[in-house]
């Protein structure tokens, strides 16, 4: 049976420590919080009151339950106000030598059965406990940022942590309302391990130009639906921990992919921390303000726009799902569109799937029906290309096969009237092949749409060394009359959400295949901890296991980077047919 601890410590009182306290004392228990100054132990205080009138305002906590819980937190300089502390909880700077001096005092001020605990993100907790006489009741409880709000603890055991500690700690998260996560001590731990290489990735994205700051956060939120794009959270984190984090994990690990971007330690250097220090990858209002701020790296509203050529009739080379949501999405905002299928039959099959797709939208009250009728009105569907002829764009959406597409561009420079733009909704061919397979290479562009294109906001605007500058301006213009959001990036493997969402997923696939996590608990750690919509095996199950296994195949012969190499156990489970609930099987049974 898990004991019930009553009287707890908190050694630093940062946002993470001082949030650590409160989620202590929201639960009744008592606690002791401890700063090596005045000075440090006031701003402990502040980040305490602060967070609770947060809670007050919203409605999440009386002021009654305000100052009874502040009144269960007792403020000391002084680490000897821990001799009868049950459980005490270290969340000091990340670094090994301050910590192992924090651990060597305590197990001399602490009686024997107290568990000391680290809310190390990355260190090794061996490393710590070693420092004391007492590595068997030392282990990691490292709670997540903003501590009273984010609902995982990942409860880190080292070879020597005794069960029953475990057994205690677990079972004190649960009663804290929180969902643990017991794991071995390796760098990172399971969300950190995860994230840090996807948000490592985005930073070299940004450090080469191949995308502005503000594209690939937006890419990420509205393509993958995560609650922050990856510069920003790395602004929130603190560029300074963020390198100590990946630092710590590439000198542990020797994955190239965990070696910090340059420019991280660079800007670290220069002061730019992020949100602390007032300026980041984005400039804020002040230090510690969430608001940014323009700043000279900001887009000019409406850039390119008034050099985009003239759209307004639009075709579609497409049957299956994306090129229906793509000719419904374009017909809503107002286009003439035109759409080819192959013979009568599916050309009145895509009619009919429109037309399903906008009366449930007239259901859900998400569409009026003159708009419905009026949509409608401007769609017609042919079996001839060569009724593409007088139209200002066209859009392919057909088999993502490279011959077939090829073939396709060179019809369609041959129908199409000079001036026509030729776009490609591939996710993963090289646009410049099929610019290659014309005589317009300067005319032709990709528009990634996310499925279902009716609903997903994202559209990647892909450009080619060829791409003419108003060509990119018309693709933005009319994906913004679609009422979408536009991201410019260049015509590489992936383009941004797949080229750092993919290898994300694959790591999650090495880590399950070198038996430190369950399926279970890391889809948890990512799902509570960072707050993504669906874990990596419940993502990759939904795409199919065969896609995602021939997208990172692509990433890795396009970047030759060893880590990018699909995991063994996805080709392992493609082989075997299990491909995810499309099959019945995948990462878990669906039958």
């Amino acid at each position: 049976m898990a004991r019930e601890f009553s009287r707890v410590g908190v050694v630093g009182l940062g946002t993470m420590g001082a949030g650590i306290a409160e989620v202590f004392a929201r639960e009744g228990l008592s606690v002791v919080g401890v700063e090596p100054s005045e000075e440090l132990l006031e701003l402990g205080r502040g980040h305490l009151r602060n967070s609770t009138d947060r809670a007050v305002k919203r409605g999440k906590l009386s002021e009654a339950d305000q100052q009874a819980l502040i009144g269960r937190v007792r403020f000391t300089t002084s680490l000897e106000d821990l001799a009868d502390a049950e459980l005490v909880v270290e969340a000091v700077p990340e670094r090994l030598d301050l910590k192992q001096e924090v651990f060597s005092t305590l197990d001399k001020i602490c009686g024997p059965d107290t568990i000391l605990a680290t809310n190390t993100s990355s260190l090794s907790v061996t490393e710590i406990s070693v420092a004391t006489g007492r590595p068997h009741r030392v282990i990691g409880m490292h709670f997540f940022n903003p501590a009273p709000v984010l609902k995982l603890v990942e409860v880190i055991r080292t070879v020597v942590t005794e069960p029953g500690v475990v057994e205690d700690i677990e079972g004190l998260a649960a009663r804290l309302g929180k969902v643990p996560v017991v794991i071995g001590d390796k760098a990172g731990f399971i969300a950190n391990a995860l994230l840090f290489g996807y948000l490592n990735h985005a930073v070299s994205m940004y450090e080469s130009r191949y995308a502005t700051r503000e594209d690939i956060d937006a890419a990420m939120r509205l393509g993958c639906g995560y609650p922050m794009g990856p510069l920003a959270l790395l602004d929130l984190i603190g560029l300074d921990t963020a390198y100590e984090i990946l630092d710590t994990m590439y000198r542990q690990s020797r994955d190239r992919l965990h070696a910090p971007a340059p420019v991280i330690k660079q800007m670290v250097t220069a002061g730019l921390r992020g949100r602390k220090s007032g300026r980041g990858f984005y400039t804020y209002e002040a230090a510690d303000s969430p608001t940014v701020v323009d700043d000279e790296l900001t887009p000019a509203s409406g850039h390119h726009g008034s050099s985009a050529r003239g759209v307004e009739r639009i075709g579609v080379v497409g049957s299956g799902t994306m090129a229906t949501g793509i000719v419904e999405v374009l017909a809503k905002a107002g286009f003439d569109v035109r759409y080819v299928a192959r013979g009568a039959e599916k050309v009145a099959r895509v009619r009919a799937d429109i037309e399903r797709s906008m009366d449930k939208a007239v259901l859900r009250d998400k569409l009026d029906e003159a708009d419905r009728d009026a949509a409608l009105a401007l769609i017609s569907g042919t079996p001839k290309l060569d009724d593409l002829a007088d139209r200002d764009l066209v859009i392919e959406a057909v088999v993502e096969e490279l011959s077939v597409k090829q073939a396709l561009f060179a019809t369609l420079d041959e129908i199409c009237r000079p001036g026509a733009v030729l776009a490609t909704t591939t996710s993963s061919l090289p646009v410049v092949e099929l610019a290659a397979a014309t005589g317009r290479p300067s005319d032709v562009i990709g528009l990634h749409f996310f499925n279902p294109a009716q609903v997903m906001k994202l559209v990647e605007v892909v450009r080619t060394v060829s791409t003419a500058d108003d060509v990119i301006a018309t693709a933005k213009a009319v994906a913004t009359r679609a009422g979408k959001h536009a991201v410019e990036c260049g015509d590489r493997a992936g383009f941004i959400v797949n080229a750092l969402l993919f290898p994300y997923l694959n790591d999650a696939v090495k880590m399950l295949q070198a038996h430190y996590a369950t399926v279970e608990d890391i889809d948890n750690a990512m799902i509570v901890g960072c707050g993504y919509p669906l874990g990596p095996f419940d993502l990759l199950d939904v795409v199919g296991l065969d896609v995602a296994s021939a997208i990172q195949r692509t990433l890795y012969l396009e970047f030759r980077e060893p880590g990018f190499a699909p995991a063994p156990l996805l080709e392992q489970l493609v082989t075997a047919g299990y491909l995810g609930r499309k099959s019945g099987r995948g990462f878990r049974d669906y039958s």
